[in-house]
């Protein structure tokens, strides 16, 4: 019997009640105005920190006394990254805790988060230094030419993160235990084996710890893959239908290799933002006032690139929107062809309404 997916969707969405729909759709255009809200954000931290000129004092007095411009740009980012998470702080916490608390999407304590914040921030600043380090010292090198390498040098950082993370980065935030043996376990190996997926590691994360929002992913590249699943899943009352279909989409992102043909688009957009940077950095410098801070290979002038890349990240959004989009619509495909668990994935998707203006 053919079925009409617009009766069916319709048929799903009228098991949400009208106050549910009203806060999905709530915190759906919410979202929305965060990133404007980012974006204001980020230009006033840039415009704070080039008033101290704190950057440029750092820079100036390492040229003095080291004479090494790798390690001055090095220090420089270091800097730049701890002042722009200080001053960023309260945006952070609005955006990141206090809302998701407000919409009934996280139990996190304010000092959990605040922790967790800390120990990312540690991370992102130390590894964001260490790319930055190689982008000035290609400006330098390559004047020309920098913003074609420097696109590379992105892409390498991502790929070592995503290789990476599973391992040293999201032990630390959370805690992943092998999924018990039981129905669960041999419903995801057994898809896991027909899609072609590898299944000697399939866990279970405490992702209540940080958020009630559903969620699994396979992370992996190269023909490694981990299977893990929230226990939020299992706290909302998961079936077997449920489970297949969610671990079946993203087994989809895996398979397709999703994950590979983004950073791919990464790559070109980040090699047009770069190039986009460095014809609008003087417009960006004077505008912001940066008058102490030199041209663009100064790491001084770091606020000015970081806040002409935010904008044009912003000018993106529709491309990165709808490069998700497809993605997410083909794994949701896969899902529905290998899992063939149509009401299971439906239902799973219900359970996401809450945090997605359902449609």
């Amino acid at each position: 019997m053919a079925i009409d997916p617009a009766a069916e969707t319709a048929r799903w969405l009228a098991t949400m009640s009208p106050e549910e729909t009203a806060r999905a759709v709530a915190y759906t255009h919410g979202s929305h105005w965060l990133i404007l809200g980012s974006l204001v954000v980020s230009i006033l931290v840039g415009w704070i920190i080039i008033r101290t000129n704190w950057l440029g004092a750092v820079r100036a007095r390492i040229e003095k006394t080291k004479g090494r411009p790798v390690l001055a740009s090095f220090v420089v980012a270091l800097v730049y990254g701890l002042m722009s998470f200080v001053l960023t702080l309260p945006w952070s916490a609005y955006a990141s805790w206090y809302r998701e608390k407000h919409y009934g999407l996280t139990q996190q304590a304010f000092g959990g988060w605040l922790t967790e914040a800390l120990i990312g921030a540690a991370i992102s600043v130390v590894v964001s230094a260490l790319m930055l380090m190689a982008i000035y010292a290609l400006i330098r090198r390559a004047r020309r030419w920098w913003w074609a390498w420097a696109a590379a040098v992105t892409a390498v950082f991502v790929i070592l993160g995503l290789v990476v993370s599973p391992i040293l980065i999201e032990p630390i935030f959370n805690t992943y235990t092998p999924a018990p043996n039981g129905p669960v376990r041999d419903a995801v190996v057994r898809l896991a084996e027909e899609t072609g997926t590898p299944s000697d590691k399939i866990y279970i994360f405490n992702g209540s710890k940080q958020s009630d929002r559903y969620t699994a992913n396979v992370s992996g590249l190269f023909g490694s893959a981990r299977v893990a699943m929230s226990d939020v899943m299992f706290q909302k009352g998961t079936d077997l239908a449920e489970v297949r279909g969610v671990v079946g989409h993203e087994m989809g992102h895996y398979v397709r290799g999703h994950i590979l043909w983004l950073v791919g688009m990464m790559i070109v957009i980040a090699t047009a933002g770069f190039w986009l940077t460095d014809r609008l950095y003087p417009l960006g410098r004077r505008l912001l006032g940066a008058n102490k801070a030199g041209d663009i290979s100064d790491p001084a002038g770091l606020p000015v690139l970081s806040v002409v890349l935010a904008v044009l990240g912003v000018l993106a959004t529709p491309v990165f929107s709808s490069m998700t989009r497809i993605t997410e619509a083909d794994a949701d495909h896969f899902s529905l062809v290998h899992a063939n668990e149509p009401d299971g994935l439906s239902k799973a998707l219900i359970k996401t309404a809450e945090y997605r203006a359902p449609s």
